[in-house]
């Protein structure tokens, strides 16, 4: 990967662009109102926008691109939306049903903006975290795992993109500072948390 595209010039988008600069990629970022054209021409796209904007995101565009979705569902930003909030599926798959054609891949949305500003490490640092991953192209998943490797952080496959809910808003992953062995077992004690049995109760699971 040589360039970075990304939608949203808020902390996220903002972090998002630091780490790729001093990782030697090139980076074009544009806020609300800004034209895309050099952001939706790179390897990949960072979505770091409100996620009830989604709707706002150029879907022709973005067809046959690496799309790495950072969102996450606030009701209070976002107000109460069912779409959103489903617990049958996971809104990177939500996302990515707007986006026909994208490489949806889910990354980046469970660290707390200081961790994205501060905690970036080289690899092989004792104290560098994880950042947990889920798609369905793996071609696609390949290379976001190389980015989240080049921008300071261990990456963990979580597997296809449902499972993107295991480090939704309101998991145990969510904002913890977890090395790639907490992470994993986080994400594998999901389905004993109150959400998780909520979530497989609702998929047919239990």
């Amino acid at each position: 990967m040589q360039t970075l595209g990304i939608l949203g010039a808020g902390r996220v988008g903002k972090a998002i662009a630091a780490l790729a600069r001093d990782a030697g990629l090139t980076v074009a970022m544009a806020g609300s109102g800004d034209p895309v054209d050099e952001v939706v021409a790179a390897d990949a796209v960072v979505l770091a926008i409100p996620l009830g904007k989604y709707r706002s995101l150029p879907s022709e565009r973005l067809a046959g691109r690496v799309v790495v979705d950072a969102m996450n569902y606030w009701w209070e930003l976002d107000g109460a939306r069912p779409d959103l909030d489903d617990p049958t599926t996971s809104t990177s798959q939500t996302v990515a049903a707007f986006l026909p054609g994208a490489r949806v891949v889910k990354a980046f949305n469970h660290l707390s903006g200081y961790a994205l500003e501060e905690l970036a490490r080289p690899a092989g640092e004792p104290d560098r975290i994880a950042v947990a991953l889920a798609g369905d192209d793996a071609g696609a998943v390949e290379l976001v795992e190389g980015l989240v490797d080049a921008l300071g952080y261990d990456p963990v496959v979580a597997g296809e993109l449902a499972e993107g809910m295991r480090f939704e808003p309101g998991t145990e992953l969510f904002g913890a500072d977890a090395d790639r062995a907490e992470a994993r077992a986080m994400l594998e004690r999901f389905w004993d948390t109150q959400r998780g049995r909520v979530v497989a109760r609702a998929r047919g699971r239990l």
